[in-house]
This record gives structure tokens, C-alpha cells and sequence, in this order.
């Protein structure tokens, strides 16, 4: 099976990309790091190595924070909506890629959940709750 590019966009549509398969993984995250830089549980990152992302616009509108002492957590945000956007993670050659930013199937699967011990103490899994396709 031909793995297709997988193109992405901030919420209001200036910051623009593609990444091209393999991917490195696809991990979700519960660090206390990335519970505050989500607001939610978990972040769910893909990760894409360094020449599989290409910017197709709005590269210019990227912020980026450096949690000062961390070795590698950044926070890159598009400037005009505040969405986080894809990074380079420090010290390594991988981009994250948060995945709610991909207009289509990525194909790889989350394949673990790291720093568990550090799961919101509010957090169920997915398969213990009633599911709605709307709001109720």
C-alpha cells in the first residue's frame, strides 16, 4: 500500500503543511507539560522526521516557547489563532506533529501512552463512556 502525504492546518487555516510517510510514531502524552500546553488530558503527537515536513504557508506566523529548564519541551503556536502547530523537537531530528491538526488519516495508530503516572486524575478511557455524534 502507497502511504500518501498527509496535509494539516492550524484552527484558522494561515499555518498550512504536509507531512510525508513513514512516520517516526504516534504517541499520546500525559505529562503535566503537555495536560497545561493542551488544556486536556493527553496530547496526541505524531512524530515525523525533519525532511518529511515541508510548510505550504504561514511559516512566518509561527511562535515559538521554550519552557525554560526543559530539555525538550517547545511549544510552537500560530501567532493569529493560538493553535499549536508542528515543532522541532530540541536535540533531536524529529518534528511532533500534534494529530488533531491533520485534515485526513495519518494511518499509523497510537502505539503507547507515556508518562501514565502523570494521567489527570479526571481522565477515563474513552471505551468506559457513552459516545454521541453531537452535542447532547
Amino acid at each position: 500500500m502507497q502511504l500518501e502525504a498527509v496535509t494539516g492546518s492550524c484552527l484558522c487555516g494561515s499555518v498550512k503543511f504536509e507531512i510525508k510517510p513513514p512516520f517516526s510514531g504516534f504517541r499520546y502524552c500525559h505529562c503535566r507539560r503537555c495536560q497545561k500546553a493542551t488544556g486536556s488530558s493527553h496530547a496526541s503527537n505524531v512524530f515525523v522526521p525533519q525532511g518529511q515536513i515541508a510548510w505550504l504557508a504561514g511559516e512566518a506566523l509561527i511562535s515559538r516557547f521554550d519552557l525554560p529548564g526543559a530539555k525538550r519541551f517547545s511549544v510552537w503556536f500560530c501567532s493569529r489563532c493560538g493553535s499549536r502547530v508542528p515543532h522541532k523537537i530540541r536535540e533531536r531530528d524529529d518534528y511532533l506533529v500534534p494529530a488533531g491538526l491533520l485534515d485526513n488519516d495519518p494511518v499509523i495508530r497510537p502505539e503507547n501512552s507515556i508518562f501514565w503516572g502523570s494521567k489527570a486524575p479526571w481522565y477515563v478511557e474513552p471505551r468506559e463512556i457513552p459516545k454521541f455524534t453531537e452535542y447532547t
